[in-house]
């Protein structure tokens, strides 16, 4: 059996053009002074229903809250800062480390005003829904309390793929950026990424055209569903506090996808696109501002993530695979691959258990299998070399082995 997946890939701009014709591609309305050739890569998919699922929980959310939700965090009921002090850095960008992997560091705020949500926090700490929901089980998403205390996760392994332009994580839905004018630095923020039936394709791609305040056209196919909803959507929606797409979006050399704003920032960090990209309105705003043209975009899905920490822990992280990539796909042996692949082929002293945990819980959070930060590893005949434990499974990964694995 395959240890790894083979993800829906991007490929030619004709099979993506088709795609974008089978879910009904928006147009986005680009300047008057706009070339012939850009509009063809602006033919953009529709990214501003989301899932019916996701809609009706934001909805529930607005009745049960029953107030006002502040439009940028600015506005919103702040919270204690780090224990640590403020970053030295922008939101969202970090020093990249001298050694290892790991950015970035986990911390707790307590929650001050009885309005105050975990969205609210979430966004005033670069956070996206999920990883605020996965870091805060238990907790009220919507009125957590006062008085509460609350996991904030901002504590990232890098990506294990060159560190060049964007990288975009569909299972972290977490983007990086690592700017070529600033060599020393990583920036990386929550995304929203297109749901199971309009999955984000992973692959190497490049930004083409930037622009601001853009007009929305809801394909056909969706205003015939508002209209039978008796909701008539309009032809095109102009640029303003009603356009799904935000004030800034950035086009990908594939025209069916998109990096942009939303009006519906509540949801940043939920699979609930059509494909596209989408970031909080402050964070498209640092990108859009900041990003060169041609820049490399490279798109991923790594529900399983190892690095190393500059004392010398090897930390793992764990995300939920996505259902559509996750055929023939063995999480527990491909979390022992990258693993092996990140200790040489002598491997480490692992304990068995907290890897089958992160795989069988995968909640984001971070687990150290061997340094400083590891536990003291438990008395038990799991506690193996990574790669003898690799090949025990590999083994039993293959029918007509089995019975010469180990146990």
């Amino acid at each position: 059996m395959k240890a790894n997946a083979a993800p829906r890939r991007l490929t030619t701009a004709p099979a993506v053009t088709l795609l974008a014709a089978a879910i009904g591609a928006a147009c986005l309305t680009l300047p008057a002074s706009a070339t012939a050739a850009s509009l063809k890569e602006a033919n953009a998919e529709s990214p501003s229903a989301d899932s019916e699922s996701a809609t009706t929980l934001l909805e529930n959310a607005r009745a049960l809250t029953a107030k006002s939700k502040a439009s940028t965090p600015e506005q919103a009921a702040d919270d204690d800062t780090p224990d640590a002090g403020p970053n030295d850095l922008p939101r969202g960008q970090f020093h990249l480390p001298e050694e290892g992997d790991v950015i970035g560091k986990q911390y707790t705020v307590t929650v001050k005003d009885q309005e105050q949500t975990l969205v609210d926090i979430a966004r005033k700490h670069n956070i996206g829904y999920e990883e605020m929901r996965m870091a805060n089980p238990g907790v009220s998403l919507w009125v957590p309390g006062e008085g509460t205390e609350v996991n904030l996760p901002s504590r990232y392994i890098l990506p294990d793929v060159k560190r060049e332009g964007i990288v975009i994580n569909l299972s972290e839905l977490r983007l990086y950026y690592y700017p070529a004018n600033k060599p020393g630095i990583v920036e990386t923020y929550p995304v929203s990424v297109g749901r199971e039936e309009f999955a984000t394709p992973v692959g190497v791609t490049k930004t083409t055209q930037k622009v601001k305040d853009p007009a929305w056209a809801p394909p056909a196919s969706m205003r015939r569903e508002a209209a039978e909803r008796g909701e008539p959507a309009p032809e095109v929606v102009p640029a303003g506090p009603d356009n799904p797409l935000g004030r800034h979006a950035i086009l990908l050399g594939l025209p069916s996808y998109l990096i942009h704003g939303t009006n519906r920032p509540e949801g940043v960090g939920m699979r609930v696109s059509r494909g596209c990209i989408r970031m909080y309105p402050e964070d498209i705003e640092s990108l859009y501002e900041r990003l060169p043209g041609s820049t490399r975009v490279n798109i991923i899905d790594a529900p399983f993530k190892a690095g190393w920490d500059s004392d010398g822990s090897l930390l793992v992280q764990s995300f939920p695979q996505l259902e559509e990539n996750s055929e023939d796909f063995e999480p527990l042996l491909n979390a022992l691959e990258i693993i092996e692949a990140k200790t040489g082929e002598d491997g480490v002293e692992i304990d068995y258990k907290r890897v089958k945990q992160a795989i069988e819980d995968p909640d984001g959070s971070i687990l150290a299998l061997s340094g400083p930060q590891a536990e003291a590893p438990r008395e038990s005949d799991e506690n193996r070399n990574t790669a003898t434990l690799l090949k025990n499974l590999q083994l039993k990964s293959r029918p007509e082995e089995k019975g010469d694995a180990a146990d």
